[in-house]
């Protein structure tokens, strides 16, 4: 956290002596007090005391730890895809996903005064998202490291027309003045976030639709993959999400990360695993939970 800027230090002090005061309530987030993380945290559970964490891991730790009840995680977006080693961090980290949430990514220009604004700290995928209205503006972007941290650092130097594109609440933490919300060129931005605890948490009877992730590794052997996915067609499971990734240098074996609506316990989900593990060397289940946005 020491290459935050001071405003966001002062914040992060803050923040973590609260939730060590209160752990049961604690969130932990990765990012910069004000970052769409905290946001997130903050509508999926409004009651929390959110714990900003600088890497992912720390997040994670955070959790393990017993400093925060759970961690709120982002693991894909609508634009981007999925969010870089979280399929090696989630399985590493020992915990299970307990929920999910949606965050609708809204970008918002914001500046320590009424200045026009000519330059625009960001993140580069924030910069990226707002171009168009850059451009038409002739408005310079310059990359950083985290949207709610290029807030900080604006609110600490003032520099005259420097501003920031970050979600408003950074705005109000800050102290800044938002000079525009809604600045993205695309309305359909979605951040889909899970929701992580030390304990598996069954979702309650009646809560609607059910989604369950796990991962799983084939065998090196031809048609693995056509042979592991067959239970999930036979049974009716409808499978959701299934994206490759290699672990290692071998390049020899590939690992899973998969949703599938329903959960263990469910006959024809509990044939389908079955079925699964037979042609798969092994499978990991890290969670059922409801679904927060239906997937038809």
């Amino acid at each position: 956290m020491e290459n935050y800027p001071a405003p966001a230090r002062a914040l992060v002090a803050d923040m973590s002596q609260k939730a060590a005061a209160d752990p049961a309530r604690a969130v932990a987030y990765q990012g910069a007090p004000g970052a769409n993380s905290h946001l997130a945290a903050l509508g999926y559970a409004p009651d929390c005391v959110p714990l900003p964490s600088f890497a992912f891991e720390d997040a994670i730790d955070a959790v393990r730890g017993g400093l925060a009840a759970r961690a709120i995680i982002p693991i894909e977006n609508s634009l981007h895809g999925r969010v870089a080693d979280m399929h090696f961090l989630l399985p590493e980290s020992g915990l299970h996903i307990v929920d999910e949430y949606f965050l609708r990514i809204r970008h918002c220009l914001m500046a320590p005064d009424t200045v026009p604004v000519t330059s625009a700290i960001s993140h580069p995928q924030a910069l990226g998202q707002c171009r168009h209205y850059l451009r038409e503006r002739g408005i310079q972007p310059v990359a950083y490291a985290d949207t709610a941290g290029a807030a900080a650092l604006v609110a600490e130097t003032r520099a005259p027309g420097e501003g920031a594109i970050a979600p408003y609440l950074a705005a109000e933490i800050y102290g800044l003045r938002l000079i525009a919300e809604n600045i993205e060129d695309s309305d359909d931005n979605m951040t889909r976030f899970l929701v992580l605890a030390r304990e598996p948490k069954a979702p309650a009877a009646g809560v609607g639709p059910v989604m369950t992730t796990f991962l799983f590794e084939v065998k090196n052997i031809p048609a693995a993959l056509y042979k592991a996915m067959g239970g999930f067609a036979t049974n009716g499971v409808n499978m959701t999400k299934l994206e490759s990734y290699q672990r290692g240098a071998s390049f020899a074996a590939t690992e899973f990360y998969c949703d599938i609506e329903g959960m263990p316990g469910d006959p024809a989900v509990d044939r389908a695993l079955a079925e699964l593990e037979f042609h798969t060397k092994w499978v990991r289940v890290l969670g059922s939970y409801r679904q927060a946005r239906p997937r038809t």
